[in-house]
């Protein structure tokens, strides 16, 4: 991995800040009861961190974690804080009231099972027991994003309980304590606070071991090395006068052994230290003995000496002493070192003078002083220097942050208001706390604002501002301009405002240093700054001129001469950055963003800055003194360049165990070490945008001084001209892109929309992509690179770093410098437009950030020719995003040239499945068509399938596809000609078969059967047929209107005859399947139908073949069916094939149309009449009362017609003798028959009209032998009703006989008897015609006859009643009727037979 050489030199303050409300903290009050103190000192604030033993093991749960902690009066603030994961619960403010603390008065120290936090007020000390980090997380393996820091129990504890906390025992004529303090923990568990008293004594106040019980104990340690004792609260010794001088300044503790020292910095330069075991004072030394200072300064008291301890196994225990005098100050490093007797003396190692800035803290180290001043200006100044080796004492540089510009330039195109807005809600330029103060004082108010989210702070920044433009408003109209000036002086006001609490923020309270992950934390007084190793390029850049003076070299170049050359350039550099001006660099930056030509923007700057003869003379005479300009930007160059080859994998090896791959995969990524990286990315990005700037500025002052400067003369030039301005210009870019990505806040997307997103993205099969995580932060709102380092970026950098180590990091010491520099140049090549990589535009299109992601591409468009066509495929997906599909087709499109050569393009179009495309461009065709199937964009779809189809020549499969594809989509268009000729132009049989079905299927559904029917089907007509066949056999015959359509096909074909079948299986179907009255009546049709067919068609082929009885049909895809013991059934036997004519189908519809007119007439009756036979119907008929339609069935079919006449003998009958009900029925269906028409002249019963209709059908339908005529009366006799004479008139004519044997059946004599006279009597020639004789008896007339055995019958049954006076009579009657008969019978015969 290519890395820009990082230089141990120098550092670079990060300031990590928090763009939301800091979180709350747990306030907390431990009350003692304790009164104030008058005329008490005043302490200062201050600072100060504890480290973790372990904070440099990956595998560690306290890896990477420190506690900081700030005192301000009676309040101390403590933060627990982790580079690797989110502490919950993590902050705490302690207020003890009227005990303000003292100066470093909080001491840290952590033990097996606990953390104990001692805290020294002026009058009371304190101990807080909380549990180790260890102990709460016992399991080695940590999984958890966020973690519970030890404040998270804190309110559990008695901090009143007076194990813990202890008022410090007045002092007679004495106000408090003084500064110095110092604490520790005992092995035995015993937390001791030593203090300085004003008198010059120490005092040592010891607790029992916060788990037992105890008294607590005070002693005092006395310069006369005698030890007094104070019993209970009040010392009870004499103490003799101290001098004043004595006066501890300073304190620290070390325990050695069996025993503790406590040094003691007195205001006198003396320095001495006391055993705690012995209470004696083993050494006093004098620090001036290490000072060249005059008398007057041995007599000068001073408080601002300093005292540091350090601690290795290797050198033993140092001292770091300061020596505050006035206009210097000094560094004495000095060891500690035993000799016989236990005699203690002190080694001088190194002494260092420091300039004469104000000394707010220093840090000790094994090799280092590390120093925080205060300037006369205020202003933060931060060294360090290696106290063993250095060269001629000088101290190396550490580039503080600098505030924030006073004024904000604004060009004349800019919006005031989304200027200032820009530069205030800056990553970088101020904390939400300074905004939220100066908010709160604008306002005027004493409503706090708390808990305000970024965009909300935003808004009521905004809506604050713009109230205050608005009030200051006094006329109705004025200019654009005069607003614009009104705008600019209320946000400048505003600004200052910011600037002021900014400011008040930043002052620096101390330092902490972990030595041994050596990260360095600046403590100030609103946030936490960090300090980064800063890199070659940047240091000479930022280098201040005395620096770059004493400098001969540089580690960026291996010669000294071009070294050399090197520094030159940088200071020319600086030269150009200085002169510049807010408008000039406004126009630079105008240029980058609008796309325009950065060497023309250059140009630009440089004709204002000739204007100037001053400053281009003093930077023509810097240039003559660089020997070879070119190497010189060349090796600048080289070292700004971030393009690197590698290949990236983002995946941590799993062959090392699981705790290993969990810490690693945390390792930093905590929040604040996301802000801080990704901050410290973003403070390079600037510094080398401005640095390639000038670089271009004076490249562009080199062609125009042209031989003036050039040694080389025109070569120089031309290479200046062809190569070095526009690779100065392509790096300006490439930073301008990489500070906007650092700087351009990230869209809050909910997780709903965000796990759609994914779910869009899966039909890509990136899924696995390290790229295309949810984000899972908590830092809110973040940059882009804060997006993509949290959820992309850390986990394959840390994997990059750790498959290139040497020793494993879980091995490793953490070392906070290295891997920082390393991670932030990693981040950045990772970012960098023209590296192979595509993880940062994938990790915003994976999280939706489409707008950003847009304006990255647009950014780096005109100039970046790599990843060109991955670029304008997340672009796609943009516009997809937003709507503008077209748009998006276009992109995919011309990203299509690039499928073979970039990573991306080649991820994507490779596939997993073992038939994959032949190539990788319809590969990557298919993938975007299933994304655009995904959005719903089927138009796109067809255009794009359109387009892939000309890639697929010589690919029939893949032509079938996507031939498919554009049916499918033609089809739910409804575009169906269109869907027809891409089914139609589908190489592929099964996938043709495929779509036609589907055809069919959807355009019945919708209804658009006359586009299905107008098909041509070339060589496709077999198929539709069976097609809509097999779905007309297989659905629901009342939903769907299968057999219809196959029915408008044949016709529409002139295929009567199928067209016929069609209708007739339908209507044989919906006969066995559809018992309702609309099925009744849609079978009617059907029938009606099918012999319209067969009548169009000649009679000799007027036929069809039967359809197979109940509709079983063989479907493709049927199971084959088995036996009750499992087996295979035997194929059937093919059915004898049955032919129906025209006659055949007109019974089935005179059939049908019975069934309809009984479910017309009785529609509960559809039912059961949907399967009835012809003889089952006619009963239905009968019972129904609709006699014309028996009538009509039974003649079809040629059934007798008895059952009609004896159904409506029974109906008359019943109509004779029922009540009103029965006649108001019966209107119903005699309403149903057809009556002849009888002018009547009186209203007509329905009983009258029922006999009507009887006669009427028995004159319309005559029988053989008078059968209807014989039921009918049969019928009435057996009920015992009387023979209406209209019916035994009629009957006598046809059968006179008959009549009488059915009055003798039923006894009837008497009528039997005048049937039989009138009969004789008839045939003697009284009224012959009334039983259809033609004429009566003669010797001439045809013959004649006489039913002699039924007269006979009749005869025997009066003889044997003859008890009924009646029936003697009419006997005698009857025997004189046949006597007469019988005589001229026997003269006709006798002539008859003369005759013959």
């Amino acid at each position: 991995v290519k890395m820009a050489a990082a230089v141990k030199s120098s550092f670079i303050e990060i300031c990590g800040f928090e763009r939301e409300i800091p979180s709350r903290f747990r306030e907390l009050t431990i009350n003692l009861g304790v009164n104030a103190l008058t005329g008490a000192l005043n302490h200062p604030d201050s600072a100060g961190g504890f480290h973790y033993e372990d904070s440099a093991k990956l595998l560690s749960v306290t890896s990477n974690r420190f506690i900081h902690w700030a005192t301000s009066g009676d309040t101390v603030e403590l933060v627990e804080r982790s580079l690797d994961t989110n502490l919950l619960n993590n902050a705490l403010r302690l207020k003890i009231p009227n005990c303000p603390l003292l100066p470093r008065g909080v001491h840290i120290q952590e033990t097996v099972n606990n953390v104990i936090i001692l805290l020294v007020t002026s009058q009371t000390t304190h101990r807080l027991a909380l549990p180790h980090p260890s102990r709460m997380y016992r399991s080695e393996l940590v999984t958890e994003v966020q973690m519970q820091s030890i404040f998270t129990d804190v309110g559990k504890l008695n901090l009143q309980d007076p194990l813990h906390s202890h008022v410090i025992p007045c002092i007679p004529g004495q106000a408090g304590l003084a500064s110095a303090s110092a604490a520790w923990v005992s092995s035995d568990g015993q937390a001791h606070f030593a203090v300085a008293s004003l008198t010059g004594a120490i005092l040592v106040i010891r607790h029992p071991p916060h788990d037992m019980q105890g008294n607590v104990s005070v002693v005092e340690l006395k310069q006369s090395s005698v030890m007094q004792r104070l019993a209970g609260w009040m010392p009870t010794a004499i103490r003799g006068d101290a001098s004043p001088s004595d006066l501890p300044v300073s304190l620290a503790v070390r325990l050695l052994e069996d025993d503790t020292f406590i040094f003691a910095l007195c205001q006198d330069h003396k320095l001495r230290m006391w055993s705690y075991k012995d209470q004696l004072c083993l050494m006093v030394a004098d620090m001036l003995e290490y000072m060249p200072v005059s008398r007057d300064v041995r007599h000068l008291l001073s408080q601002a000496h300093k005292l540091r301890l350090y601690f290795s196994s290797t050198t033993g225990l140092c001292l770091g002493v300061y020596l505050g005098v006035p206009k210097r100050g000094q560094f004495c490093i000095l060891q500690l070192v035993t000799t016989d007797g236990n005699r203690y003396s002190l080694d001088h190692i190194s002494s260092l003078f420091a300039t004469q800035e104000t000394l707010v803290d220093f840090a000790l180290t094994s090799t280092d002083i590390w120093g925080l001043w205060l300037d006369d200006d205020n202003q933060t100044v931060v060294k360090y220097i290696n106290f063993e080796h250095n060269v001629a004492g000088q101290w190396n540089q550490v580039f503080v942050q600098p505030p924030p510009e006073e004024e904000v330039n604004i060009g004349v195109d800019q919006d005031p208001r989304e200027t200032y807005l820009e530069v205030l809600f800056s990553p970088v330029r101020f904390t939400a706390s300074a905004i939220v103060k100066a908010l709160q004082i604008y306002r005027r108010g004493t409503e706090r604002l708390l808990d305000l989210p970024w965009d909300s702070l935003k808004k009521e920044v905004t809506l604050a501002v713009e109230s205050e433009v608005q009030n200051s408003v006094t006329e109705y109209e004025f200019s654009q301009e005069e607003y614009r000036q009104l705008q600019v002086e209320f946000w400048s006001k505003f600004y200052a405002c910011c600037l002021q609490y900014q400011e008040a923020l930043s002052m620096p309270l101390g330092l902490h240093v972990n030595p041994t992950t050596s990260m360095v934390c600046l403590l100030k007084k609103g946030f936490v700054s960090y300090l980064l190793p800063c890199f070659s390029v940047d240091h000479l850049y930022l280098s201040s001129d005395e620096y770059l003076s004493s400098e001969d070299e540089t580690p960026m170049a291996d010669d000294p001469e071009v070294g050399r050359d090197v520094l030159q350039l940088v200071q020319c550099l600086r030269l150009v950055s200085m002169s510049m001006l807010g408008d000039m660099a406004y126009v630079m930056e105008k240029a980058l963003d609008h796309l325009q030509s950065p060497e023309r923007a250059a140009e630009q700057v440089l004709e204002n800055l000739l204007a100037n003869d001053s400053i281009v003379e003093d930077i023509q005479n810097k240039l003559q003194d660089i020997r070879n300009p070119i190497n010189a930007m060349a090796v600048l160059l080289r070292e700004m360049d971030l393009e690197t080859d590698s290949e990236v994998d983002g995946n941590i090896a799993a062959g090392h165990p699981l705790n290993v791959r969990m810490s690693l995969s945390q390792l930093y990524g905590s929040s604040m070490a996301t802000s801080v990286v990704c901050q410290a990315v973003c403070q390079i990005a600037m510094i080398r945008a401005i640095l390639c700037r000038d670089l271009l500025i004076l490249q562009q002052l080199y062609l125009r001084l042209g031989d003036n400067v050039f040694l080389g003369g025109g070569a120089q030039m031309l290479q200046m001209q062809q190569d070095l301005i526009p690779r100065t210009s392509h790096l300006l870019c490439s930073y301008h892109v990489l500070k906007w990505a650092s700087q351009c806040l990230s869209t809050p997307v909910p997780l709903d929309t965000l796990d759609a997103n994914l779910q869009h993205l899966s039909v890509l099969e990136l899924s696995d992509s390290p790229a295309l995580t949810p984000n899972k932060s908590v830092l809110s709102p973040q940059t882009l690179l804060e997006l993509f380092y949290q959820n992309v970026a850390r986990k394959v950098i840390i994997s990059q770093i750790h498959s290139h180590q040497s020793t494993p990091l879980s091995q490793a010491v953490l070392s906070w410098p290295q891997l920082v520099s390393t991670i932030i140049t990693l981040l950045a090549q990772h970012v960098w437009p023209n590296n192979p990589g595509f993880l940062f535009p994938e990790c915003l299109m994976g999280n939706c950030q489409y707008t950003q992601l847009q304006e990255y591409v647009r950014l780096i468009k005109p100039w970046c020719q790599m990843n060109v066509g991955s670029c304008c495929f997340v672009l796609g997906q943009c516009y997809l995003a937003t709507g503008e599909g077209h748009k998006a087709l276009q992109c995919f499109q011309d990203a299509t040239t690039e499928v073979e050569k970039e990573d991306f393009l080649i991820r994507l179009t490779s596939s997993e499945e073992e038939e994959a495309p032949t190539t990788p461009r319809l590969q990557y065709y298919n993938k975007v068509l299933r994304l655009l199937e995904d959005v719903g964009l089927p138009e796109l779809v067809i255009q794009l399938a359109t387009v892939a189809i000309s890639e697929a020549t010589n690919d029939i499969r893949s032509q079938a596809a996507l031939r498919t594809r554009i049916f499918k989509h033609h089809l739910d268009l409804g575009h169906n000609n269109e869907a027809y000729e891409a089914l139609t132009q589908n190489p592929d049989s099964s996938r043709q078969l495929d779509c036609l079905r589907q055809l069919v299927v959807v355009l019945c559904e919708r209804s658009q059967l006359q586009d299905l029917v107008q098909f041509p089907y070339v060589k496709l007509h077999d198929e539709v047929v069976s097609i809509i066949e097999s779905r007309a056999r297989a659905v629901d015959l009342m939903a769907h209107n299968y057999y219809e359509l196959l029915y408008a096909f044949h016709i529409n074909r002139h295929n009567y005859r199928k067209a016929g079948t069609v209708m007739f299986e339908y209507g044989m179907r919906l006969g066995r399947e559809v018992r309702t009255h609309q099925g009744l009546q849609k079978q009617v049709n059907c029938y009606l139908a099918a012999m319209n067919c067969l009548r169009l068609i000649r009679p000799d082929y007027a036929w069809i073949v039967q359809p197979s009885s109940g509709g079983v049909y063989e479907r493709p895809g049927t199971s084959p069916k088995r036996n009750y013991e499992g087996e295979y059934t035997a194929a059937s036997v093919s059915r004898q094939i049955e032919i129906l004519e025209l006659k055949d189908l007109e019974k089935e519809y005179i059939l049908a149309r019975s069934r309809l007119t009984l479910a017309q007439h009785d529609p509960p009756s559809a039912a059961i009449a949907g399967s009835a036979s012809a003889v089952e119907m006619v009963a239905l008929l009968i019972q129904a009362g609709l006699f014309d339609s028996a009538l009509s069935l039974c003649q079809t079919f040629k059934l007798a017609l008895t059952p009609v006449f004896e159904g409506l003998a029974f109906k008359c009958i019943k109509l004779q003798y029922g009540g009103e009900a029965s006649q108001n029925e019966a209107w119903n269906w005699l309403a149903a028959n057809q009556l002849s028409t009888v002018i009547i002249t009186k209203e007509s019963s329905a009983t009258d009209e029922a006999w009507r209709l009887l006669a009427s059908y028995l004159e319309t339908y005559p029988s053989q032998n008078g059968q209807h005529h014989f039921c009918v009366i049969n019928k009435l006799l057996s009920h015992g009703v009387p023979l209406p004479d209209w019916l035994v008139n009629s009957y006598k004519v046809v059968d006179t006989a008959a009549l009488l044997r059915l009055y003798l059946n039923y006894d009837l004599l008497e009528p039997a008897v005048d049937l039989v006279l009138e009969y004789v009597d008839a045939l003697l020639g009284k009224g012959h015609q009334y039983f259809g004789i033609e004429r009566p008896l003669s010797a001439t007339a045809p013959l004649v006859w006489l039913p002699y055995t039924s007269v006979d019958q009749l005869l025997q049954a009066l003889n044997e009643n003859q008890s009924n006076a009646n029936n003697s009579k009419v006997n005698n009657l009857l025997q004189d009727k046949l006597k007469k008969y019988y005589m001229l019978l026997e003269k006709a015969t006798k002539h008859r037979m003369k005759v013959q």
